[in-house]
């Protein structure tokens, strides 16, 4: 292996520079480590470690003659039909067992990893991007509509609550119907499933499924057309694999709310903001881009701050290339065709005003939601802001309230749940390397590099100082957009630089790993987690949902003030949130059950998923633990049996004791 001499490359580039900063700045953050067991903090110093070290291994290798390893045409052909037995065999797993089991995410993972396999490894002659997209889709459709079709219910905690806002609507033929909540500022979901139901003369689940539950695997192609702005048709299909395989945006494909549709008009606004800064945009080109943000503004209020990231993101971009400095405007023609900066300051300015002006009309908890909103920030800041003040953490929630050392499994979930993420990530790292070239730099991509680095503040920065105001969760999903395409970006920039044994083996570990990663992590089969010890089930079965409805139906569904505090039901997390949520028994919260000791409360729910799955209740102290409970720590002896169906037990005060 040879290398080109450090004069001849000239290092001291803006991409050469960034690089090795990025490698003194992993050195700097690893030791933090020892500080803290905060997942990322263990993992993101060695992933922009390793990216940076290999876009400089691409910088300085010198080309080899020798072609990058591809398949052989009879594979290349017969792979797509591979890929259609594999999904056909989801769809009768999952009809034969009933639920999406083990053996459903294992073959999943092999379908996936043959379609990346085929992006990355089949010959330009071989390549179909058509019939690769066709295969991405259906992959979606399948892994989502099968969870769905095994669910009785819903999959999911909020949905619950939309499913009542729905059917209040329906009920009054009203919006009015919902006007005490936050949503009636940002009702286009809710309007949306609405009109389906009555449209189709269909109950309102079966309205959701059929009009936002099509939209989340259709708009994965929004991404293949942004990509496709930029780089050639085998990045852009390979960033819509990256993207429709990813675990959060899976989750909003199957716990559909108003994040699932606002993350679909983002990804509407974010290729026509990337549209109007690559060609000569029409006034129908502009039009989609505020419409766009407008749906987003009208849907969801997290979709809308993270939009309103992105066109700050894109602001600065523009500032960036107006100003010119370090020489960024000089581009590569053959790279990225010159165009002069797109004026975004109108944008910005409207959408952020119609934000606050919509914010300031929409009701959340006796207050405007702009005025809760910025109150609940003031007060995180004075109560619990701090540098690395991590407790509360999800991805720390499995050992929460955990006393005895974690078991192996226990230690290695959280890195599967992850594993996924940091590979794209590490992908991004070297994209974003490789855009900020100051021949290959412009409006575009920088938009995407600041975007990204601005998300992942928000998701990881602001977490390590206690502030989690932001619901840092919602926003993966959003991320992985310009994630994908900065990775797609990366991966195409390590093909074609590095030697082709290095690089196969790299790109090896990405096709072998990243859609099994994705597929077992906790947000792709939350109604049936592949660790059922170490992650809730975000979904019931019909025993569960029977219950609930009995047991709503036994008590009167009393309202919330007509409920003593002694009455208050006690169950564990998140079983608590469907009575609460479905208005079934709304004073109910999760129960507090001592270590190794039992409930003290009058009123509990006890199920058997209680015995054999991982569920939340709290300690003595408050703090949140998964426990494994018997019957009788939740139901005593002296507490009478009011409803059971041999699942679900109903206990109160008895009689005899009073």
């Amino acid at each position: 292996m040879t290398y080109r001499s450090l004069s001849e490359l000239r290092p001291l580039r803006l991409d050469t520079v960034a690089a090795i900063g990025g490698v003194l700045l992993a050195a700097v953050l690893f030791p933090l480590r020892f500080l803290t067991s905060q997942i990322y903090l263990n993992t993101v110093p060695v992933i922009l470690g390793t990216a940076c070290t290999l876009y400089l291994l691409s910088l300085y290798q010198r080309d080899d003659p020798g072609a990058f390893p591809t398949l052989p045409s009879a594979i290349s052909m017969a792979l797509p039909s591979a890929v259609l037995v594999g999904l056909t065999g989801l769809v009768l797993l999952t009809v034969v067992q009933g639920a999406r089991t083990h053996l459903f995410f294992g073959l999943a993972s092999v379908v996936g990893t043959l379609v990346i396999g085929q992006i990355v490894f089949v010959s330009d002659r071989d390549l179909h991007p058509g019939l690769l997209l066709l295969q991405i889709v259906c992959f979606a459709f399948v892994f989502r509509f099968t969870a769905l079709y095994a669910t009785p219910g819903y999959i999911g905690i909020d949905i619950w609550t939309h499913h009542e806002f729905i059917d209040a609507i329906l009920a009054d033929q009203s919006l009015g119907a919902i006007s005490h909540d936050k949503h009636y500022g940002s009702p286009f979901y809710h309007l949306l499933v609405a009109a389906s139901s009555l449209l189709y003369d269909v109950p309102i689940r079966a309205a959701l499924y059929l009009s936002v539950g099509l939209v989340m695997p259709l708009s994965v192609l929004l991404v293949y057309a942004t990509t496709n702005l930029l780089v050639s048709p085998r990045w852009a299909v390979l960033a819509t694999a990256l993207y429709a395989f990813a675990s959060h945006v899976a989750r909003w494909g199957m716990h559909l709310i108003p994040t699932s549709l606002g993350l679909v008009f983002f990804l509407a606004m974010l290729y026509a903001l990337l549209r109007v800064m690559r060609i000569e945009y029409t006034i129908r080109d502009f039009s989609l881009l505020l419409l766009s943000s407008i749906a987003v503004i009208l849907t969801h209020q997290v979709s809308t701050f993270i939009m309103l990231v992105l066109l700050l993101a894109a602001f600065l971009a523009q500032f960036v290339f107006v100003i010119g400095p370090l020489g960024l405007t000089r581009l590569d023609a053959s790279v990225f065709r010159t165009k002069k900066p797109v004026n975004l300051v109108g944008l910005v300015v409207f959408n952020l005003g119609l934000t606050i002006f919509v914010w300031s009309l929409t009701p959340y908890r006796q207050d405007s939601f702009l005025a809760t909103v910025l109150s609940y920030f003031t007060q995180t800041l004075e109560e619990s802001a701090g540098f690395l003040n991590t407790a509360g953490d999800s991805s720390d929630g499995a050992k929460a309230g955990a006393e005895a050392a974690p078991t192996l499994i226990e230690q290695l979930v959280p890195y599967v749940d992850t594993l996924g993420f940091l590979l794209l990530l590490g992908a991004t790292f070297v994209g974003c390397l490789y855009v900020v070239h100051r021949r290959r730099a412009e409006q575009s991509v920088f938009t995407l590099l600041l975007a990204a680095a601005f998300m992942l503040v928000f998701i990881l920065g602001l977490p390590m100082f206690g502030i989690r105001s932001f619901i840092p969760t919602r926003w993966f999903a959003f991320l992985y957009a310009p994630m994908a395409v900065l990775g797609a970006i990366g991966v195409r920039t390590l093909r074609g630089n590095m030697t082709p044994a290095l690089v196969a083996a790299v790109l090896l570990v990405v096709v072998l790993v990243y859609p099994g990663a994705m597929v077992l992590a906790a947000e792709s089969n939350a109604e049936n987690p592949v660790f059922s010890t170490q992650h809730e089930r975000l979904a019931y079965d019909e025993s569960e949902l029977a219950a609930a409805e009995s047991i709503g139906e036994l008590t009167g569904s009393p309202q919330g003030e007509e409920i003593r505090p002694d009455q208050q039901l006690h169950t564990d997390h998140p079983y608590q949130t469907l009575f609460s949520r479905t208005g079934a028994y709304p004073s109910t919260t999760t129960a507090t059950v001592p270590e190794d000791g039992v409930a003290n409360h009058g009123y509990t729910v006890y199920r058997s998923a209680q015995s054999t799955e991982a569920t939340y209740v709290t300690d003595g102290d408050g703090n949140t633990r998964i426990a494994h409970l018997s019957r009788g720590q939740l139901c005593r002896p002296d507490q009478a049996t009011v409803y059971t169906n041999g699942d679900v037990t109903m206990c109160t005060p008895s009689p005899a004791s009073n």
